[in-house]
């Protein structure tokens, strides 16, 4: 666990390394309910699944799996469906999953929350040179038509779950077996291809945890 002495709003900083989606699923159900009781404070969580499509609740996410089960299978690649918004994507190792678990309960407003996140993110990216940006109508974090970060969030008695798939270095293929996230009109890209070199994962986790106190910081959603 890491706080931030000295600083207004402290909350846990967690790494589960390596998880199963549907495993990491049930521990964020356990934390949701200790943050809703008051046994826990707010939690960033940081994760990097075993490859996996995840099925959001838009209408229809299940048609954009292109693959045949067999060959995901084969590609050792799971299917789950999910309770978080959005459409279909791809988690796998190389991504780092983020999962805040805050209370909310003092500002309940669930879209403010959303952009606060996108906030996170694109300017953790600005740290390594990349300037990225939302997209009209589409979610995630975008460079251009290239998008870099999916995020799908749940609220659950105003408590935070789910939260964002930032791409740093995985298996690109494995985009190829989905339309990810419904996008019709644009791809999917990473920290590596962008940057032409290898990208540390502990960095990129150290400028999202930054980034993340920066931005809530002075909002109520920590420890709220």
């Amino acid at each position: 666990m890491d706080t931030h002495p000295g600083s207004p709003a402290p909350f846990n900083l967690v790494d589960w390394g390596r998880t199963r989606y549907a495993d990491a699923f049930e521990r964020q159900k356990t934390l949701v309910d200790a943050v809703r009781k008051g046994k826990s404070t707010d939690t960033l969580v940081f994760t990097e699944h075993e490859p996996v499509y995840t099925m959001g609740l838009r209408k229809g996410a299940e048609q954009h799996l292109i693959w045949p089960e067999a060959l995901c299978t084969q590609e050792g690649i799971e299917i789950y469906k999910s309770n978080r918004g959005g459409d279909i994507t791809y988690h796998g190792p190389g991504q780092i999953v983020g999962y805040p678990i805050l209370s909310l309960q003092k500002r309940r407003d669930l879209h403010a929350y959303l952009r606060d996140l996108e906030v996170v993110v694109i300017n953790a990216l600005a740290t390594f040179g990349l300037i990225a940006d939302r997209r009209e109508g589409k979610t995630g974090i975008w460079l251009g038509e290239r998008k870099i970060c999916a995020i799908g969030v749940a609220v659950r008695t105003w408590v935070t779950y789910h939260g964002f798939a930032l791409n740093v270095s995985p298996n690109m293929n494995h985009f190829s077996g989905i339309v990810p996230c419904g996008i019709t009109d644009g791809t999917v890209t990473s920290m590596e291809l962008e940057l032409d070199e290898k990208v540390d994962m502990n960095l990129v986790k150290t400028a999202l945890a930054v980034e993340f106190q920066k931005v809530f910081q002075n909002t109520a959603a920590i420890n709220g």
